[in-house]
């Protein structure tokens, strides 16, 4: 495998004043804002050319190749590098919702027309999850991957926070014509910063050549997991932990508003508390760079968060669900990024890429399941005790974590 890009030097500098770094979080910022603007443009443009049932069914029908195509792309990222398939996957983003934008100029949105474009973004999310997770251990060293997995989360958030609105004021200004170039734009934004990116070679890259068919190199790579003493364990808590987190984070916190009869506002500042609670996390992370028994603390940091999921649907008041939110947002957010850390820490090189996308296939294809489940438990015994037992799901995932001697002793290289 020829590695391309120049061979990355020991950053003299920590990963938050490093120019290699912060050239892949300028272009991973892009192309999440470009992802959220995207999403609007797509939904609006459904709207306006469907009923809400067609509708529905152009915003859920990606998520059906990223399930099913997500450890290729792990596969795919460690056969080729992540850097390739992140530059292609954004290269291919850009030129489809371009060439979109430039149809919807001359004609109006058709569903098969947005079906068509969901699928293709589908199956490139699939691979550019995986080989974007992947590329952090590659472009610094060990003992900054807790930085940059906190740059990452400061940069999700921005990306959260200002591709909504961006995309809004594009639809008003142009429709969603201006929403998908706008979408464009900012994609092929991140393509000269990722080609300008030093990439670390693997130390072990013959061996990697050597590989025989990808379901063989899949297979590898999950035998890889299963007998890693600490990567079996941290699956487990990924796993665990977000199926306990999704459903009242995301559905079950809108039906709680609903049944307490807080209205748009209240859920806005719920929601709001909880991103500021990740945010800081992560900026906690981004500057501090490594917190001492990694493991411990990341155990303790997911409890104390499930203690707060438990508590949020019998809390009175608006104001105390947002500090709750507040707090859900700190611990899970910091325990979530301490646990992305270990991950690639202890995973070998050459099969980061495939490590990567097993974790990720958890949390954006698998945890997002639990939503229906939610709704229909909800219905049949309330929020208070379906809050109760996701709390109850995600303490599990980290006693489990504290069952293993390694895991709970695991440290970030300093």
């Amino acid at each position: 495998m020829t590695v391309t890009g120049t061979t990355a030097q020991a950053p003299e500098r920590p990963a938050h004043r490093d120019g290699n770094v912060l050239r892949w979080l300028g272009a991973y910022t892009a192309s999440m804002i470009g992802d959220s603007v995207y999403y609007m443009a797509l939904a609006w443009a459904a709207a306006r050319s469907g009923s809400p049932t067609q509708t529905g069914l152009v915003l859920a029908v990606g998520s059906i190749p990223r399930a099913v195509l997500m450890l290729g792309g792990g596969v795919l990222a460690d056969r080729i590098g992540p850097r390739r398939v992140v530059i292609g996957s954004d290269a291919a983003r850009c030129l489809v919702v371009l060439g979109l934008a430039g149809a919807l100029l001359l004609t109006s949105p058709a569903l098969w027309m947005l079906i068509a474009v969901a699928l293709v973004f589908g199956v490139v999310d699939a691979l550019f999850l995986p080989a974007v997770g992947a590329l952090p251990p590659r472009i610094t060293e060990a003992g900054e991957l807790a930085r940059v997995q906190g740059m990452r989360g400061l940069a999700t958030r921005t990306a959260n926070v200002v591709g909504a609105p961006l995309g809004g004021l594009a639809v008003a200004l142009g429709g969603p014509a201006l929403a998908f170039a706008a979408a464009g734009v900012l994609f092929a934004v991140s393509l000269p910063l990722l080609l300008s990116l030093r990439i670390r070679p693997l130390p072990d890259q013959e061996s990697a050549e050597r590989s025989g068919t990808a379901w063989h190199d899949l297979a590898d790579g999950l035998r890889h997991i299963r007998r890693h003493p600490l990567l079996g364990p941290l699956m487990l808590v990924v796993a665990v932990t977000e199926l306990g987190y999704a459903g009242p984070l995301n559905l079950g916190l809108i039906l709680l508003a609903k049944e307490r009869a807080w209205g748009a506002s209240g859920m806005g500042w719920i929601i709001a508390a909880f991103g500021i609670g990740a945010g800081a996390s992560a900026l906690l992370l981004a500057v501090r760079g490594r917190v001492p028994r990694a493991g411990l603390v990341m155990c303790l940091m997911i409890l104390t968060g499930a203690a707060a999921v438990g508590a949020l649907a019998y809390l009175p008041s608006v104001a105390l669900a947002v500090a709750a939110a507040l707090c859900i947002g700190l611990f899970a957010g910091l325990g979530g990024s301490l646990c992305g850390a270990l991950i690639q820490t202890v995973t070998e090189p050459a099969y980061l890429g495939r490590v990567t996308s097993v974790s990720t296939l958890f949390t954006h294809a698998i945890a997002p399941l639990s939503y229906p489940v939610t709704g229909a438990a909800v219905a049949l015994w309330g929020t208070g005790p379906v809050f109760v037992a996701s709390a109850a799901v995600c303490a599990a995932g980290a006693v489990s974590a504290l069952t293993s001697t390694r895991l709970r002793r695991a440290e970030l290289p300093g």
